[in-house]
């Protein structure tokens, strides 16, 4: 595939491939985050990228400029492809980048072909969206998969939702019908701090893909980050009045929802969806 660019061709066998992207798909920077925070774990090696020309638009993604010693260097938006290997050995194919802009069938194509070239089995992508929760519950964890068996042994709810999507829905598709068994976590990130990274539904996307992989947790750094975030939001909330009413309002709420997410599953999915129709709007 001419849009990527090899740095190295490893010979991989089954890999587990991770994928998140920056933009509408990512509230709090959770879903690059979790991926990151995997890729740094087990120092996962770049072995190519994805060519920017043709993907974004450059005067909304912009380039950036820095100083490396007396000469100027320019860093273009980039998507890398990573790999290391899991604590049972398994290969793992970490891509963590910036949501295109532009040609997304054939940004597709082109993680398509990175998968096959590194032999990948199973393809996981992970999205964070913006729900009406309170910051200080847990964070809700949904996910759905193209593998009927999966589903099951998860007990995720195949998604009817019809509409709009983002390159997440699309690689999915593109993955499923390139033979792949695709599987998407997504978290929900409380609407009224969305703008502030939230290390807390990382770690839940963190925590829902060990599980899932039947690795060890190992996240002691996004623990922290998670306790911290807490502290800085309740802050954060108790200096606004009006945000703090809102708080309490989404607190109480809750409470009352509670049973009703537990006899119903379908609940988060049917938010999830309204979420991308409203992306459209």
């Amino acid at each position: 595939m001419e849009h990527v660019e090899w740095s190295e061709h490893p010979a991989l066998k089954e890999a587990v491939l991770l994928a998140a992207f920056t933009g509408w798909n990512d509230a709090g920077d959770a879903a690059t985050e979790a991926v990151g925070y995997l890729t740094r774990r087990y120092e996962c090696q770049r072995v190519a990228t994805i060519d920017p020309e043709y993907f974004y638009d450059f005067a909304s993604v912009r380039p950036s400029v820095r100083l490396e010693g007396d000469d100027r260097r320019i860093d273009w938006p980039v998507n890398e492809v990573r790999v290391g290997a899991l604590d049972d050995g398994r290969p793992l194919v970490t891509i963590v980048g910036i949501e295109p802009r532009l040609r997304w069938r054939t940004f597709s194509d082109a993680l398509l072909s990175v998968a096959t070239q590194l032999s990948a089995s199973t393809v996981i992508t992970l999205g964070a969206l913006l729900t009406d929760t309170h910051h200080q519950a847990p964070v809700d964890v949904i996910g759905a998969s193209n593998n009927e068996v999966i589903n099951l042994e998860l007990g995720l709810t195949p998604s009817q939702y019809e509409g709009p999507t983002g390159i997440i829905g699309v690689l999915n598709d593109a993955f499923h019908r390139g033979g792949f068994d695709s599987l998407s976590f997504w978290a929900a990130v409380p609407s009224y701090i969305g703008h502030n990274p939230s290390p807390k539904a990382a770690l839940a996307l963190v925590q829902q893909l060990v599980e899932f992989l039947d690795i060890p947790l190992g996240a002691t750094d996004l623990q922290i980050a998670a306790a911290s975030y807490d502290r800085q939001i309740n802050e954060l909330v108790e200096s606004d009045a009006n945000l703090a009413e809102y708080a309490q309002q989404l607190l109480d709420e809750a409470t009352d929802e509670l049973t009703d997410m537990a006899d119903n599953p379908e609940a988060m999915i049917d938010e999830l969806e309204e979420f991308l129709r409203q992306q459209d709007e």
